[in-house]
C-alpha cells in the first residue's frame, strides 16, 4: 500500500476531548492535559527507550514519536538530530505526504454527510473531459478502483522528479501523465492504488465548491480538527520553523555517484508537488498527525454511516493481482490490508503512511483502545545501501509496530505482506 518509485517512497472541538498533551525537548505543542489521569511511569519509559532504540536498530538521524491512549499522553519526545548539532523536537514540521489523501478522503466523507455530494455519483458532472468519467465515481477514486493508472509509475516522472527535484508539477500535468497510459481495469473491476486518483480528486473539490482546495481542505478538515500546524504553505515547497531536516543518497544511482564517494544530500525543500493535487501538498507536526488520526480513526466527525464506509473493511474479499503486468499495483484486499477512503486498515488499524525523501512517518487508531500512535522518521546516512537504495524502506511503520506491541501487546497491525 506505501507508494513506490526507484528514489522514493511516496510515497480536531474533538480534539481536546481526545488528546492529552505533554511536551519533551523544550518543544512547544497544544496543552489539552488534564489531572484526571495520568501515564503509568514503567509504560512511558519503555516507550521512551524503543524510541530512542530506534535510532541505531532501523538507522534512523532522528526519531519523533506520540503515543495516547484513552486521553492519556503515554509518551510525546524525540530522539536524534535534525541536523548535526540540532537536536530533534516534538514541534518540528515535516511533509506529511499521504496523510493528505486521508484529509480528502474526510472531506467527501463530510460533504456527502451533508448532501452536497453523492459518493456513487459518476465525476463526468464535472470533469466530462476525462476518460472514462461517465464510469468512474467519486468512490471509485477514493477507494482506489477506479482504474486509472498511476503518474508516479511514468518515466516523465520517475526520471523527472530525480532530474529537478525543485520543479513545480500541475495537476493537469500529474493526470495527463497518467492517462497517458491505458486503464489498469475497468472502473470498479479491481483494486489498484493509484496517485492520480487523489489529484483527480483534489481538482474535483475545486469543481464541486468554486473554492481552492486548500480552502476546501481547512474548512473540511484543517480548522475543525483544530490543525494549526498543517498548511499547503500558500503551496509553495516552503517548510514553516522549526524544521526537521531530511538527507538521502537516494539518487546516487541516477547520477552515477561511485559508491566510494560518500553521498547523502539534503533533501529537505525538494518540491513535493508530484506527490498529490495542489492544494493537499502539506507539512505537518507529531500532534497534528495524532490529533488528526484519532479523529478520522473515531469517526467522530461523521455520521455513523459515513464512518462505516470510510474506514471499514469494506473491500476484503475484493481484487486481485494482474497476472498480465499491465497493474502492477493490483492485489486483493484481505482482512489484514485493505483500503478505505484515504485510509489504510491495516488488521484492526487505521493507519497512514508516507515517505519522502529520507523523511517516513506513520499514523495509525486503534478504536478498540482508543489508542493513537505516530511516528516521524528520517533516515541516517548508514540507512542507505551502497547504491543509495533504502536498508529500511520504511523505518517508521516499523517504529510504530515496535510501539504497538509495547502499548496494547498481542493488538500490532499485521505484518504488510504484498
Amino acid at each position: 500500500m506505501r507508494r513506490r518509485t526507484r528514489v522514493t517512497s511516496l510515497v480536531t472541538a474533538a480534539a481536546a476531548a481526545l488528546i492529552l498533551t505533554s511536551c519533551s525537548n523544550g518543544s512547544a505543542g497544544p496543552d489539552n492535559s488534564s489531572s484526571a489521569a495520568s501515564a503509568d511511569p514503567a509504560q512511558t519509559a519503555a516507550v521512551k527507550a524503543l524510541t530512542d532504540g530506534a535510532l541505531a536498530k532501523y538507522k534512523q538521524k532522528s526519531v519523533i514519536v506520540r503515543v495516547v491512549k484513552d486521553g492519556v499522553d503515554i509518551y510525546t519526545g524525540a530522539a536524534g538530530e535534525s541536523m548535526t548539532g540540532v537536536p530533534a523536537t516534538t514541534a518540528m514540521h515535516t511533509r506529511n505526504g499521504a496523510f493528505a489523501f486521508t484529509y480528502i478522503g474526510e472531506t467527501y466523507a463530510k460533504m456527502a454527510d451533508q448532501n452536497i455530494i453523492n459518493l456513487d455519483e459518476p465525476i463526468s458532472k464535472w470533469l466530462p473531459e476525462l476518460r472514462d468519467s461517465s464510469k468512474v465515481t467519486i468512490r471509485n477514486l477514493l477507494n482506489m478502483t477506479s482504474g486509472y493508472p498511476d503518474y508516479v509509475y511514468q518515466p516523465a516522472v520517475q526520471e523527472g522528479v530525480q532530474r529537478y527535484p525543485y520543479k513545480q508539477w500541475t495537476d493537469d500535468e500529474m493526470i495527463a501523465v497518467g492517462l497517458s497510459r491505458p486503464n489498469y481495469f475497468e472502473p470498479g473491476t479491481n483494486w489498484g492504488y493509484s496517485h492520480t486518483n487523489y489529484v483527480i480528486l483534489g481538482k474535483l473539490l475545486s469543481k464541486i465548491t468554486g473554492k481552492p482546495t486548500s480552502d476546501v481542505l481547512s474548512e473540511y478538515v484543517l480548522n475543525p480538527m483544530g490543525l494549526n500546524n498543517t498548511s499547503s504553505n500558500g503551496g509553495t515547497p516552503a517548510v514553516p520553523d522549526p524544521v526537521l531536516h531530511a538527507f538521502t543518497s537516494e539518487r546516487r544511482s541516477f547520477l552515477k555517484v561511485p559508491q566510494k564517494i560518500p553521498f547523502y544530500e539534503e533533501a529537505t525543500f525538494w518540491n513535493p508537488s508530484w506527490t498529490t493535487a495542489n492544494g493537499a501538498v502539506q507539512t505537518s507536526n507529531i500532534y497534528d498527525i495524532t490529533t488528526s488520526m484519532q479523529l478520522v480513526g473515531s469517526g467522530a466527525q461523521v455520521s455513523p454511516e459515513m464512518y462505516k464506509q470510510q474506514v471499514g473493511p469494506n473491500l476484503v474479499g475484493f481484487g486481485k493481482k494482474d497476472p498480465t503486468g499491465t497493474c502492477p499495483v493490483c492485489r486483493p484486499m484481505t482482512p489484514e490490508l485493505n483500503y478505505g477512503f484515504g485510509v489504510v486498515i491495516n488488521g484492526n488499524w487505521i493507519t497512514q503512511t508516507k515517505s519522502f525523501y529520507g523523511s517516513s512517518a506513520s499514523g495509525g487508531y486503534l478504536p478498540s483502545e482508543k489508542l493513537a500512535i505516530s511516528v516521524i522518521a528520517n533516515t541516517a546516512e548508514d540507512g542507505f545501501g551502497p547504491d543509495g537504495a533504502y536498508l529500511n524502506q520504511n523505518a517508521s511503520f516499523s517504529i510504530f509496530t515496535d510501539l504497538a506491541n509495547q502499548v496494547a501487546p498481542g493488538q500490532a497491525p499485521p505484518p504488510r505482506a504484498g
